[in-house]
């Protein structure tokens, strides 16, 4: 299969009379990363293609990242000469997917939970209610937060050709819905009792919960809004918008962790169980890894970033 490509690759580099041909008045800049601009041009290189998207990674080092589909072969620290590692990532899922099976399972689990379907709780428990409005409005929550993720997923999130690992979507479902079920079972539970401080606890975190979802909803239509703008080859940092919740942006870098754990933190506060905590936490610290990778990146390509912004938590991390 490599020796394919390899042979593939070099009849294109050293052929580039026939190459012009195949792909038009583009101007011949090969990249390794060669399956965006011969799909488009239609080449007979079908099989080249269709081997790059189920995982097939590639690079000029034995180790380190792997090239990007925009790398430019005159761009990169190679002389005319160059040797080709090549990697074979295994089965790949689409981010797509991923989000959609991420989030489906702790939507449907919860409800199982809620409803107290059968095999859950004691046989008398079957099917009933909690007295407790605290509960209701939990339930509501965490619905309505994966829904949330779910139409962001479908309609707003904008996906690279980049994919994710089968071995590592099943680790993250295994988490995500390990979770859901854990604090579904306390929350659900008949024997659960409301807040220590009833129902000024519970309405204050629920309406915390709301503006952090809205928030975190805002940023990702602003970051959305970005690249549909500045198009995939446009590098720009996000700026705050007319919504005030994009306002965040003068402070962090990432305000949409910030609004997500807000509403993971208020949705603790709100059913005063320990898993909704741990869980939070858990998140946070994941969170703020990705937040901090960010800040970085941000800060390294462009010279005048905001130097009051931090990664996740205004003026202080």
């Amino acid at each position: 299969m490599y020796q394919d490509i390899l042979q593939e690759i070099v009849r294109l580099s050293v052929r580039p009379i026939e190459a012009q041909q195949k792909l038009g008045d583009n101007p011949i800049h090969f990249t390794w990363q060669m399956r965006s601009l011969l799909c488009e041009k239609r080449s007979r290189t079908t099989n080249l293609c269709s081997l790059f998207s189920q995982g097939l990674v590639y690079n000029v080092f034995s180790e380190g990242k792997s090239l990007r589909d925009d790398d430019v072969l005159q761009n990169l620290p190679v002389g005319t000469t160059a040797t080709i590692y090549f990697k074979d990532l295994g089965p790949q899922v689409g981010w797509t997917m991923v989000f959609l099976a991420e989030y489906l399972g702790p939507l449907f689990i919860y409800l199982l939970f809620y409803f107290r379907a059968p095999y859950i709780y004691s046989h008398q428990d079957v099917f009933t209610s909690s007295p407790y409005s605290v509960v209701t409005l939990a339930c509501a929550c965490h619905t309505c937060h994966y829904i949330k993720r779910l139409i962001e997923a479908i309609f707003v999130h904008r996906f690279s050709h980049g994919t994710m690992p089968l071995r590592t979507i099943v680790r993250n479902c295994v988490y995500y819905w390990a979770f859901s079920a854990w604090l579904a079972f306390y929350i659900n539970h008949p024997l659960y009792t409301p807040p220590s401080y009833g129902d000024m606890q519970v309405n204050y975190a629920l309406a915390i919960f709301v503006l952090c979802e809205l928030g975190n909803f805002s940023i990702h239509v602003a970051l959305n809004n970005l690249k549909a703008e500045g198009g995939p080859k446009c590098r720009r940092f996000p700026h705050p918008t007319k919504n005030p919740f994009t306002w965040l942006f003068f402070f962090v870098s990432c305000p949409n962790y910030t609004y997500e754990v807000g509403a993971w933190a208020s949705f603790s506060v709100m059913t005063q169980c320990l898993p909704v905590a741990l869980f939070t936490f858990l998140a946070f610290i994941q969170m703020t890894i990705w937040a901090k990778g960010k800040h970085k990146t941000y800060s390294r390509e462009f010279k005048d970033y905001p130097h009051l912004r931090m990664p996740i938590i205004p003026l202080l991390l």
